[in-house]
């Protein structure tokens, strides 16, 4: 069994606003320092928000829009070459398959938060 170094209490964990959204809009980040993408995502009532993804070797951009995905939103922005990231993608990164984006099983409405 692992053994963490900090764990997290209950109300630790309640303070991380991850939520469910959907992406309307994928690019290539050529401006980045490892090959990226740029991405919309519709969050629903909490609005559209930028990131970027380090997710090139497991995805093609046409395949990322209508994907759902979730993401951190209350970490402050981010300066990522030339763009401002407003919220973290969540991912598994495994250095032998690659980034691959973590999403619900079923369709939700975007802006779901995640417990």
């Amino acid at each position: 069994m692992d053994t963490f170094e900090h764990n997290l209490s209950w109300s630790d964990f309640q303070k991380v606003e991850m939520r469910v959204g959907t992406i309307l809009k994928a690019e290539p980040f050529k401006q980045a320092k490892k090959p990226a993408i740029q991405l919309e995502i519709d969050f629903g009532d909490i609005g559209i928000k930028r990131s970027s993804a380090q997710i090139t070797e497991l995805y093609d951009l046409e395949e990322l829009i209508g994907k759902q995905v979730i993401a951190v939103l209350n970490f402050p922005p981010k300066q990522i070459a030339t763009m401002m990231s407003e919220c973290l993608i969540l991912a598994a990164v495994d250095s032998d398959v690659g980034t691959s984006l973590l999403s619900p099983d079923h369709r939700l409405k975007n802006g779901t938060r995640i417990s």
